[in-house]
């Protein structure tokens, strides 16, 4: 793809054209002054022409930044605290020790920054090894969190264009945002259910609430095909069929932007292709590129076709494509493919630069590398001063073309101004009744039958058990069961025993009459319960829907997204 031409008017970069563009300039004199007679028609990831004003602004903007403010804005990282202006003493000495300053505000001042990832974990999180930052604790302090941001980044050069403030909220094991929200089933619940549209409508009732909370980026859907038994992935996927997962991430894409976020489809090219945790290590992908153009890629496709305003790449290593190099700081895997061959012309985000396989480069040349790839925005670096630092010394001695720098930060404030035409919901839109019964239907869809009849009441009174560390689910199964008119004793009663995430055999109980896998399903090929159910999810809506189904009073649609050994997808048919 080519970049953009640009000159330098003294620490002014002034955009000549970008990609496939002729623009002229007026006002010839000093670079706040310029205008363009042509509207720039920079395309969104779908391929559509994005509104003219929000392109033009976007070009505009950049041609008053000065190389400091450019390279501000593709840095995306981390910071430690609740509040953007105080901060207790450990918050404040991990922002020392990540970027020399206090508080979030002042990270964002000091290195003019166009973002910032809120960070906290779940219980089950398999991504729970990077830092506990407290960010977030509930909807009303996130918001204020997001609100203090924004009024730091409003006084940067860049303040024009909206402050991008993002968070993993996949549903399920990640999730960051756990309280006083609606809480989806899980992408592999949604891939059970089979319906793209209840999809939609369950993303379009989140990505309403992550916009209350004032958060326009969500780092999500995973667009991963589970072509293994991978605990990092796992549930996050929609499941290992292709055609399945592409209209499910569609239609995530598709409800998190109606609703005025961005979604980041991830993680280019796919990360369900091994096993390997890439929190921990460098994973392999070994399958030939016609396995990768018929298995990992069509999600991806799917997600751009729908619009995403963004893509994740991963750390992995594709022997197919570009041997021995991690996919963030791939060329052929960025440029050449996802660009150039799926189309996409949207911001590339690297996934998190704290990990290991980005970590055997320092910060600075890391970010470097990362820009030079093809990604337009670095995320969570482990040190934010030497990424800074490095990319403004490359981008003066000229290690760093220029051009690419200016492409980069010209997607960023184009997506940035997207989003700007958005007002945020009011905070009463949080968990509302409506957006409960939008996750009450895609988790009652999801149910799944893998032995045993097709529906029907469980023996009564029940007994609830599970694997440890499951009360607050337990206890949730129970109050359904008892509200749908089951009675639940605390033992002698017909055992129901619940299995989660990093469950095996050794967590299943062989008096159980019922078992039911609240994660991937898999575990259950070992279980001797004479009825097997899946909810691959344990939200509370999720609970609610299978006690609809041991109650008699629902019948079980769902079919499991994945293979389990010795099990079909589901013994209700088709």
């Amino acid at each position: 793809m080519a970049e953009a031409e640009v000159v330098t008017e003294g620490n002014r970069n002034i955009v000549i054209s970008l990609p496939g563009e002729n623009r002229d300039l007026t006002d010839v004199g000093s670079a706040a002054e310029l205008r363009f007679r042509k509207v720039l028609k920079a395309t969104d990831g779908s391929g559509q022409t994005a509104a003219p004003d929000q392109a033009a602004r976007a070009a505009a903007l950049v041609g008053t930044l000065s190389d400091e403010d450019l390279v501000g804005q593709v840095l995306m990282p981390y910071a430690y605290g609740s509040s953007a202006t105080k901060v207790s003493p450990g918050s404040a000495a991990g922002n020392r020790a990540l970027a020399g300053v206090d508080t979030p505000a002042e990270m964002v001042a000091r290195y003019r920054l166009g973002g910032l990832i809120l960070v906290g974990f779940s219980a089950d999180d398999p991504t729970s090894g990077n830092q506990a930052t407290t960010n977030v604790d509930n909807p009303q302090q996130v918001r204020q969190l997001t609100t203090g941001l924004r009024d730091a980044a409003g006084k940067l050069a860049a303040g024009s264009a909206p402050f991008l403030i993002g968070t993993d909220q996949e549903y399920g094991v990640v999730t960051r945002i756990t309280d006083g929200v609606t809480l989806l089933p899980s992408p592999l619940a949604a891939g059970a259910a089979g319906k793209p549209e209840l999809t939609e409508a369950a993303w379009r009732a989140a990505g309403s609430e992550l916009a209350a909370m004032g958060i326009n980026l969500d780092f999500a859907p995973v667009a991963d095909v589970l072509a293994t038994r991978s605990t990092v992935i796992g549930s996050r996927s929609f499941g290992a069929d292709p055609r399945n997962a592409s209209a499910q991430v569609a239609g995530a894409v598709k409800g998190l932007q109606s609703a005025g976020v961005a979604a980041s489809v991830k993680h280019f090219p796919g990360h369900g292709l091994s096993a390997t945790d890439s929190h921990k290590d460098l994973p392999v992908i070994a399958q030939p590129r016609a396995v990768l153009d018929r298995t990992a890629f069509p999600p991806f496709r799917a997600g751009i076709d729908a619009g995403t305003m963004a893509v994740m790449s991963a750390h992995l290593d594709v022997r197919a494509v570009d041997p021995g190099t991690p996919a963030t700081f791939s060329k052929k895997l960025l440029t050449d493919v996802l660009r150039g061959q799926l189309g996409f012309q949207g911001v590339v985000i690297t996934d998190g630069m704290n990990m290991p396989p980005a970590r055997r480069w320092s910060p600075g040349e890391a970010a470097i590398r990362a820009l030079t790839a093809g990604n337009d925005l670095i995320l969570m670096t482990p040190n934010v001063g030497q990424a800074y630092n490095g990319l403004l010394a490359a981008l003066r001695d000229g290690s760093l073309p220029r051009a690419r720098l200016i492409e980069a930060v010209t997607r960023v404030l184009t997506m940035k101004f997207k989003l700007a035409d958005r007002p945020a919901p009011d905070m009463s839109t949080l968990n509302t009744a409506e957006h409960r019964k939008a996750a009450a239907d895609l988790a009652a869809a999801a149910v799944t039958v893998l032995r045993g009849r097709c529906g029907g009441p469980v023996g009564n009174p029940v007994t609830v058990t599970s694997s440890g560390g499951r009360d607050r689910t337990r206890a949730a199964l129970t109050e359904a069961l008892t509200a749908a008119g089951v009675k639940v004793v605390p033992s002698g009663g017909t055992v129901v025993h619940l299995v989660g995430y990093g469950d095996d055999a050794d967590d299943l109980r062989a008096d159980a009459a019922v078992t039911v896998a609240m994660d991937t399903p898999y575990v259950l090929a070992d279980a001797k319960s004479p009825t097997l159910l899946a909810t691959y999810s344990s939200s509370r809506a999720s609970m609610t829907a299978l006690a609809g189904v041991l109650a008699g009073k629902a019948r079980p649609g769902g079919r499991s997204p994945v293979p389990v050994r010795g099990l079909p997808a589901t013994t209700c048919g088709t």
